[in-house]
């Protein structure tokens, strides 16, 4: 993906070496299992994951003391360019969705933050560890990631390439542009009055249409700079697939207990979205069945 000159976006705040506190530790097997679970989830209740275990520290990670005898860590240049592009990519999407804010719905977009956290994080949706991936907390409009992610992402899932990172960040901003027009509410306020089935296909329609607003974002963002190649587009795609329910369950859960929404129908709404960049599409309008 080309980013070369592009702006950095000022939303965000980096919480890499701080403790989060309130959690507690789980083995590296469980960790990638419960990863792959909840992967790129936005919605769920972070205050009920209290007994997930953090983390371990990324093995390039080197600390020292400062003047206070505190620990302070230092990250690896390969690091800080992970930083970098995601504050490149969360930039294009405050462009991409304030200009389609203004056109679309005649109001002005408010961009969430990102934090960049290590191990475990405080959020105001409760305590979480890196566990859970990438999430957005609705209750301060922030999107939270272990910058860790990514390389499970490649080797865990086979999910490479630049643009496969820009679609994780792009999926958990849709979650954002869901809250902002209203859809999150009202999904989660039917969720909490359904039978478990029913919130489970209420969740899948909001992972699939995070999945296609975050290909609404692309659809723009190459049409306004061009940076976006064909192989880029396989990278996110192919991403996509290997994050559907049931790939990451290997087949032994059941559909009614899919929260995300199969390979097929993941990969089909983010393409839908990229190539269509059609604001009047919605995951809820259409019967379940077919999505």
């Amino acid at each position: 993906m080309d980013l070369d000159g592009r702006r950095e976006s000022e939303n965000y705040e980096d919480r890499r070496g701080m403790s989060g506190g309130a959690v507690t530790g789980m083995g590296l097997g469980g960790i990638i299992l419960f990863a792959l679970i909840f992967l790129l989830s936005g919605k769920f209740d972070l205050g009920s994951l209290g007994d997930i275990m953090s983390a371990g520290n990324d093995a390039q990670e080197v600390t020292e003391r400062n003047s206070d005898g505190q620990a302070q860590r230092q990250a690896s240049p390969e690091e800080e360019k992970q930083v970098k592009f995601c504050k490149q990519i969360l930039a294009s999407t405050e462009d991409v969705w304030s200009a389609v804010f203004r056109q679309k719905f005649n109001r002005e977009y408010q961009p969430p933050k990102i934090v960049f956290f290590t191990n475990s994080v405080q959020t105001s949706c409760g305590g979480a560890t890196s566990a859970v991936g990438p999430f957005y907390c609705s209750a301060d409009q922030k999107l939270y990631i272990d910058l860790s992610f990514f390389k499970q992402m490649e080797s865990q899932l086979g999910a490479r390439g630049e643009f496969a990172r820009a679609y994780v960040i792009a999926h958990e901003v849709g979650h954002h542009v869901e809250y902002l027009l209203g859809s999150l509410g009202k999904a989660h306020a039917q969720m909490q009055q359904s039978s478990k089935a029913k919130a489970n296909q209420i969740s899948v329609r909001l992972e699939l249409l995070a999945d296609y607003y975050a290909g609404v974002w692309a659809h723009y963002e190459g049409e306004a700079y061009s940076s976006i190649s064909n192989e880029d587009i396989r990278s996110a795609i192919n991403c996509a697939q290997k994050i559907g329910d049931d790939i990451l369950t290997k087949g032994q859960v059941s559909p009614e207990s899919f929260t995300h929404g199969t390979a097929e129908q993941r990969m089909r709404w983010l393409k839908r979205g990229m190539q269509t960049g059609d604001m009047n599409t919605t995951t809820f309008n259409v019967d379940y069945n077919s999505l």
